[in-house]
């Protein structure tokens, strides 16, 4: 057996011990939170599944894997197929394939630390239909088995200065008092990670390329706030930034906290917050007010030091492409590379500006049928060697303490086909159509998705993810509340209007199984554009991303007019940006590449 299987079989034993019939593994932590410390990777030490989104479900004498479009070929690849069966998300559901395959009467074990209230309810009646139950469990089973799990990181909080988070901690708390009592709150529990990061302008390295620390946060109507944080983790710079107005407590106090606050009115996000805690408010006598934290969106909204933070960031990473793509070009016809090198190269070339902190998340670098994966993570097992005739697709980005960057771009390997050729055009013709929407305030990125999608759709193609994602300033690469998605694509959602100083990635794609996969990917601000005439508020998207999108890909023939006007200017943009900050050889080359398409 397979360290998995038996892996598998130690938590059946457990859970028949336990008198359960099943338990529900998701990939999340107590945040809610879509990247994980290593102590949450529940679901990876059970199954070796290694993507960034997924659940498993276990009963007694079968188990189920579900992932979305983005993961159908990563996680036939890296879960046993003899002991797991394969659900396709959104297709099926966790609540609906139990309903049709937990055995009558089951008792459903599940940790309500990793899962949202609505997931409880939802598949609560689905178990119901069966005669089922679902059960909480005090403590999880899975954590009981792993006898090497990690430790939940012990590293310094960090301040994020003023300047470039361009408001106080003061500032933003006393704004969310004003939304407090708008709403007639008493207090508002900040329970994700990259919320109390930004209302405290606070970062950390508890989570790998996300710069946040495991904390939870209540900030009450008068301003005043409680951050329930591992105490060794707060220093004297953190007690200073934090000011009299801020009590510091243990993280392992919060429960207890949120029993203490009967009679109160508290506002709390059914997304982003676990059942647990809204149990622990009602056991408490809270009166709960189920909504979005206000931060979220607030977050999203860049100011104006945000928004320059983010083009210095894009400035420097940018030009650490350029090095990259050049120096990728000059060696992968030589064979002698492969993907793991690629990745330890780029690293370096990030590294060189002096002032990189981190990767935005682990650089997807996929050649030729790993590509067509749009989230294969390279590992020793997988490190495949780059060879002539493939595409190479290389995702990628940078944590800055002034800004998150995020890019993807495709090289050839010697000649590319023609139809490698046709799909590359396909994909940038949709990239354009976004980059250029102009559209109402109002609009949704659902809207705008199908822009990205129109060229591969007039031949019968598309592809199984959103076009775009918002993005953090210095935090997650993946924020929300923006998508550029229809709300049944992963990275999909609630249609929540684009509004001015979001940003979001523009990354339309293609996959084919088996052979290639091609992902063009800049990222963009939300801009209000100014017409004469005007009678309602119109939006655009600014591009921010200035790399070469490779001309070798290309074919002229499908481009229109405006399509080649826009791809000679973003070129021409990119060499004036990118230029200055190289040297002679490689600012020659990327002129080379950056001349007006043929």
């Amino acid at each position: 057996m397979s360290p998995t299987s038996d892996r598998l079989a130690a938590l059946r034993t457990r859970l028949a011990q336990q008198g359960l019939d099943g338990f529900v593994v998701p990939l999340t932590d107590e945040h809610m939170s879509e990247y994980v410390g290593g102590y949450a990777q529940r679901l990876a030490w059970l199954t070796g599944f290694q993507g960034s989104a997924g659940s498993a479900v276990v009963l007694a004498g079968e188990a189920a894997m579900f992932t979305d479009g983005r993961y159908t070929l990563q996680v036939r690849e890296q879960v046993d197929a003899s002991d797991w069966r394969f659900c396709r998300v959104p297709q099926e559901s966790i609540a609906g394939w139990l309903a049709g395959h937990a055995p009558q009467d089951a008792r459903i074990g599940y940790d309500p630390w990793v899962h949202t209230r609505g997931w409880v309810a939802e598949t609560s009646a689905a178990l119901a239909a069966r005669g089922g139950t679902l059960v909480p469990v005090a403590a999880n089973p899975i954590d009981a088995l792993w006898i090497d799990r990690p430790q939940p990181s012990d590293a310094p909080l960090a301040v994020q200065p003023d300047d470039l988070a361009g408001r106080s901690a003061a500032d933003k708390r006393a704004e969310i008092a004003d939304w407090l009592r708008a709403h007639g709150a008493d207090a508002l529990v900040l329970s994700a990670l990259d919320s109390v990061a930004w209302a405290f302008n606070l970062r950390g390295t508890d989570v790998t390329h996300t710069p946040v620390a495991l904390a939870y946060a209540l900030v009450a109507a008068d301003g005043t706030a409680e951050l329930f944080v591992a105490p060794d983790k707060v220093g004297e710079d953190i007690h200073r930034q934090l000011g009299n107005a801020v009590t510091v407590r243990d993280k392992t106090a919060f429960a207890d906290a949120l029993g203490a606050l009967a009679g109160k009115r508290v506002a709390v996000d059914p997304e982003r917050a676990v059942a647990a805690i809204f149990d622990a408010l009602d056991a408490g006598g809270a009166t709960l007010l189920p909504v979005r934290d206000p931060v979220v969106l607030a977050k999203a909204i860049k100011n104006p030091a945000e928004i320059a933070g983010h083009a210095a960031a894009q400035a420097r990473d940018g030009a650490a492409l350029v090095r990259f793509l050049k120096w990728f070009e000059e060696t992968a016809p030589g064979g002698s590379l492969t993907e793991l090198d690629v990745v330890a190269r780029l690293h370096d070339f990030r590294a060189e500006t002096g002032v990189l902190k981190d990767e935005s998340f682990e650089t997807i670098s996929a050649t030729g049928a790993h590509g067509a994966s749009p989230h294969y993570k390279v590992t020793p097992e997988s490190n495949a060697p780059i060879r002539t005739g493939q595409l190479f697709l290389i995702d990628s980005g940078g944590q800055y303490a002034d800004g998150t960057t995020d890019i993807t771009r495709v090289m050839p390997v010697g000649e590319p086909t023609a139809e490698m050729r046709d799909r590359f055009t396909r994909v940038l013709k949709g990239h354009i159509a976004v980059a250029t929407a102009i559209f109402p305030d109002g609009t949704t990125g659902a809207q705008i998705d199908a822009f990205a999608r129109r060229p591969l759709w007039e031949v019968g193609l598309d592809f199984a993810h959103g076009t775009g994602h918002g993005i953090g300033a210095y935090l997650s690469v993946h924020e929300g509340p923006q998508r550029l998605a229809q709300p049944t694509y992963p990275g999909g959602g609630p249609l929540e209007p684009l509004r001015a100083g979001m940003l979001l990635s523009n990354e339309p794609g293609y996959y084919k199984a088996g052979e290639y996969g091609i992902r063009i990917e800049n990222l963009m601000l939300v801009v209000e554009r100014a017409f004469p005439h005007a009678e309602a508020t119109m939006l655009a998207f600014e591009t921010t991303s200035f790399v070469p999108i490779e001309r070798r890909l290309i074919d002229p023939a499908l481009l229109t007019e405006p399509e080649r006007a826009w791809l000679d200017a973003y070129h021409a943009e990119t060499l004036r940006r990118a230029g200055q900050l190289l040297d002679a050889d490689t600012r020659a080359w990327l002129a080379e590449k950056c001349a007006p398409i043929d």
